[in-house]
């Protein structure tokens, strides 16, 4: 873990290393189950593929050091109440704060991409549209519909990665997220037949793996182009 300092107080973010540095950072945004075993495999991965990965800690003002990994009914119950009070324009600033941290950070390039899950994945999308980054890419995030306006202000190169049976994201509120970056063209969507929510998680009990793959290969891809 290092410490992040803000304008409302100090949190955590756990951090992996590549073999080799100086290396471009990616900060990866939690579900809404804090930094769990499932975020600091994406970093470990992230790291083995030669980017140094900040996961923060977006629940540090409710429950710091929070890490849920098991998917029990309390566990569940618990990250839906931490996401239903989250102040989703704190936790722009706080990852905003991460981007910072990440373009001096002992060994970096400058060079900062994001991404993120669920919860993450609309704080992905927040942040490229009031915030920016080298590159964003967002993996199914709920409530994305909500903010759909924004979408227009998105000037870094993202992904957007939704299934399209997610339990979680109806029809009309993926037409709604297509619709708003279909003029964009620094937003690209790709959608996934047959895969539900959290479709890339690794542990998770819809994890689809072809679909974890084509997503992964496809976000690697854009890092690559735009991290390097």
């Amino acid at each position: 873990m290092i410490t992040i300092s803000g304008p409302d107080g100090s949190f955590q973010a756990y951090i992996a290393r590549p073999s080799a540095e100086p290396a471009p950072v990616v900060v990866v945004i939690q579900e809404i189950f804090g930094i769990n075993d499932d975020m600091k495999a994406t970093c470990h991965e992230l790291a083995g593929s030669g980017y140094i990965a900040l996961c923060p800690d977006l629940f540090w003002r409710q429950e710091p050091g929070l890490s849920l990994s098991h998917w029990t009914e309390a566990e569940w119950k618990k990250g839906i109440e931490l996401y239903t009070a989250f102040d989703f324009d704190k936790g722009v600033e706080d990852v905003g704060r991460t981007i910072e941290t990440a373009r001096t950070l002992p060994g970096s390039t400058g060079k900062v991409g994001v991404m993120g899950y669920c919860l993450g994945g609309l704080m992905t999308f927040l942040t490229a549209a009031r915030i920016g980054a080298d590159a964003a890419v967002e993996y199914y995030g709920a409530g994305t519909e909500k903010y759909a306006a924004e979408a227009a202000n998105i000037t870094t190169p993202m992904i957007i990665h939704l299934g399209e049976e997610d339990e979680f994201i109806s029809p009309d509120a993926q037409a709604e997220i297509k619709a708003s970056v279909a003029e964009n063209p620094n937003v690209e969507l790709f959608s996934y037949p047959g895969c539900s929510h959290a479709f890339a998680r690794h542990t998770g009990a819809r994890y689809d793996a072809a679909a974890a793959k084509l997503a992964n290969g496809r976000t690697w891809a854009l890092f690559d182009k735009h991290l390097r």
